[in-house]
């Protein structure tokens, strides 16, 4: 289970995002990263938001 996820608007946000990354990999945060191209991926980031409220 992951404990923080990191979610990207688009691929090319990755290069943003990767700083968050690095600092949970330093304090051994586990993480998952998930792209969605809102809003045609709304309804799939809503059932993945509802999916880890499931998780915890």
């Amino acid at each position: 289970m992951a404990s923080v996820a990191i979610i990207m608007g688009s691929i090319s946000d990755y290069e943003t995002m990767k700083g968050a990354e690095k600092i949970l990999k330093e304090f051994n945060v586990d993480y998952r990263n998930r792209c969605s191209f809102c809003p045609q991926d709304s309804d799939k980031m809503y059932e993945f938001a509802k999916g880890q409220e499931k998780e915890e």
